[in-house]
């Protein structure tokens, strides 16, 4: 399948019976899961036998899968204690996610926190050191089945590390380019940090730059969100699809791209987990149409 379709889901009493049964339950093609407390440090062990169930159970599905780290990871963090625990998080999170079967670990690709103007620059420089410090030791160690690491470029709030496609080189040089680094595309974050999918060709033109500056292949999966905010707001706040200022015809262009070849559209929408919500049935028609488009 082209462009598998799904969302987010809450893994509930676990994955198999709750994260699994409400995917398969919505008619998803691929999906996002927590393996741990979302807006904390813990790192869940989790029962080898219900993550093999998971994995046996998106195979037998035909679901493809993945993982987002917790809300509090920022490898950019100058606070050594934030760092320590955000490298140990990822890590414990590609362990996991090698265990469900899942194929990419989304990780937000954080801030410095810091500031002060005149400083910035050489904090943005000593954030991007931490970050290759941190990360490169973990690469290094993935086999090549193992999952991806999936770059996530933030909204633009706050001193971000990589906020939009145009900081992607920097970052993605950080980490040598490494074969297991790829990107995950958050249209509400991209759309907030300026880029114009509102306009008509603006999806198509963004893909056609994190191409250029990124290099072929590395896009990964797109999480499919509008925005509740206008483009350069620097605001992540995500609407349902169709009903943010980003609209539908963006997402026909990012279907319709050969940039998104293969790649999976997971929906992080208000209510995209409930069994009536239209998001799901929405794309599905929305890549439907670029494909007759094509």
């Amino acid at each position: 399948m082209r462009n598998p379709v799904g969302t987010h889901v809450p893994v509930g009493r676990n994955l198999r019976d709750g994260a699994l049964a409400t995917a398969k339950a919505l008619g998803c093609e691929a999906v996002q899961v927590f393996v741990g407390n979302p807006r904390g440090w813990a790192l869940s062990e989790g029962d080898p036998r219900i993550d093999a169930a998971f994995a046996a159970g998106c195979r037998d599905a035909g679901l493809r899968s993945f993982v987002h780290t917790p809300y509090l990871v920022n490898l950019g963090s100058p606070t050594e204690t934030t760092y320590q625990r955000s490298v140990a998080v990822v890590g414990h999170n590609l362990e996991r996610a090698a265990r469900i079967g899942a194929e990419g670990v989304v990780v937000h690709t954080g801030s410095f926190v810091e500031a002060d103007d005149e400083q910035a620059g050489e904090r943005y420089a000593a954030a991007l050191r931490r970050v290759r410090d941190g990360l490169m030791p973990l690469l290094d160690r993935l086999a090549d089945d193992a999952p991806d690491l999936l770059l996530e470029p933030t909204a633009g709030q706050g001193r971000s590390l990589c906020a939009g496609v145009d900081d992607l080189p920097a970052y993605l040089d950080a980490l040598e380019r490494h074969p297991k680094v790829g990107i995950c595309l958050d249209t509400c974050h991209v759309f907030a940090a300026g880029a114009p999918l509102d306009e008509a060709g603006g999806a198509a033109a963004t893909l056609d730059r994190l191409v250029e500056l990124a290099g072929p292949g590395r896009l990964r999966l797109v999480h499919a969100n509008d925005s509740l905010d206008v483009r350069g707001s620097l605001r992540d706040r995500h609407e349902k699809i169709g009903q943010g200022h980003i609209g539908l015809t963006a997402f026909e262009e990012l279907f319709a791209h050969p940039a998104t070849d293969g790649v999976p559209f997971v929906l992080e929408t208000p209510g995209s987990r409930d069994a009536d919500d239209p998001d799901i049935a929405l794309l599905k028609k929305l890549r439907e149409a670029a494909g007759a488009a094509a």
